[in-house]
């Protein structure tokens, strides 16, 4: 059984002050992705089949490079499995710092509970390697189970290493001591880098912030903060600022799911819900000759239909009704997550929903 949910945010329209360290970044200051090629050992006959030629030849190379020869006819997988190990190097992380890694299965196998990963190299999108990854994994679940019947919670071919991977190369990044320093909004939105400019320019001086678009905001050092670009970004990031949000519904047709933002606004419209249900069900009659009729028994398929139809009424929701009048108004008419998707397709449909409909 799918679980429907519905989110209605019915907040006060005066929104919450975030800070700018919630509302955007640094330019320059991200995490840069690695990833790498492993094995994992140690498993309980869950790992890849001989028929994964890959990690086959994975773990003869494995063996000769550590000067033992095998025959690869004769090599057995099936407490090994071949991995993709991925993780996130953060800004600023120092050489022998250590990160979290994420592994998980590509070849066949069925559950990596158990395992542990070999020493494994994560390259940068330069080819470069940034971290060694190694260790136990922790998987949020299990496989198991006979010829008849199978159980599974989760998961089981992929897990973490919780501070598996040490930093080996740390990408070059400098915080410049004075000059101008760009920030861009995680949601660009040109109402929001106005009051950040704002914001900005009333703590630190006329002059300090300028906006470059509705995603960015270019702001220059303070003379008395020359030297002490730590300090400023740290009083900087600190400030509040109240963030503008577009009107959007979120709707997630395979689960229910549908959440709406508190700007969302419609004209005024009727809505009518009526269910319309058609059952149609099958049944077979035997006809069955008298005796010494020479006939045949037949068999006739008999069929039966019914139709039911629920009782609509017609719902009028006038103009700039908010989320949670609009939340009233489809619950009273008896509409369901799934049937309120299809209200909102409707309304949207007919130019009376003012906000953007997002169908997942």
């Amino acid at each position: 059984m799918l679980a429907a949910l519905v989110v209605c945010l019915g907040l006060p329209r005066t929104a919450e002050a975030v800070r700018i360290k919630d509302l955007a970044t640094l330019q320059g200051v991200r995490n840069n992705q690695l990833v790498g090629y492993g094995l994992v050992v140690g498993l309980n006959g869950t790992g890849d089949s001989n028929s994964t030629d890959f990690t086959v030849r994975t773990l003869v190379n494995m063996m000769k490079s550590m000067g033992i020869t095998v025959d690869p006819t004769k090599v057995k997988v099936n407490n090994v499995a071949a991995v993709m190990v991925t993780t996130d190097l953060p800004p600023f992380a120092k050489t022998g710092s250590a990160i979290d890694v994420l592994v998980s299965s590509i070849g066949d196998a069925k559950s990596l509970v158990g395992g542990t990963l070999l020493m494994t190299p994560l390259h940068g999108p330069d080819g470069k390697v940034y971290a060694v990854a190694q260790g136990p994994l922790v998987i949020g679940g299990f496989s198991g189970g006979g010829r008849a019947a199978t159980a599974q919670k989760n998961h089981p071919t992929a897990g973490r290493i919780p501070n598996g991977a040490l930093v080996e190369r740390q990408v070059p990044f400098k915080l410049p001591n004075g000059g101008a320093l760009t920030y861009q909004l995680n949601d660009s939105d040109f109402t929001t880098a106005s009051r950040m400019e704002k914001v900005v320019n009333e703590r630190f001086g006329s002059g300090t912030a300028h906006c470059i678009d509705g995603g960015s905001v270019r702001i220059e050092m303070p003379k008395n903060y020359d030297g002490r670009t730590v300090d400023f970004l740290a009083a900087l990031e600190d400030l509040q600022v109240q963030p503008a949000t577009q009107a959007r519904i979120v709707v997630d047709e395979k689960t229910g799911t549908i959440v709406m933002g508190e700007d969302v606004r419609i004209s005024k419209v009727a809505v009518s819900h009526g269910n319309l249900s058609l059952v149609v069900s099958e049944s077979a009659k035997v006809s069955q000759p008298p005796p010494l009729s020479n006939g045949q028994t037949v068999t006739v398929p008999k069929s039966k239909v019914s139709v039911t139809e629920d009782k609509g009424r017609l719902m009028v929701l006038d103009m700039g009704v908010s989320i949670g009048d609009i939340a009233k108004a489809l619950n009273a008419i008896g509409a369901t997550p799934r049937d309120m998707i299809s209200i909102f397709q409707a309304i949207k449909a007919a130019g009376a929903l003012h906000a953007e409909l997002v169908v997942l």
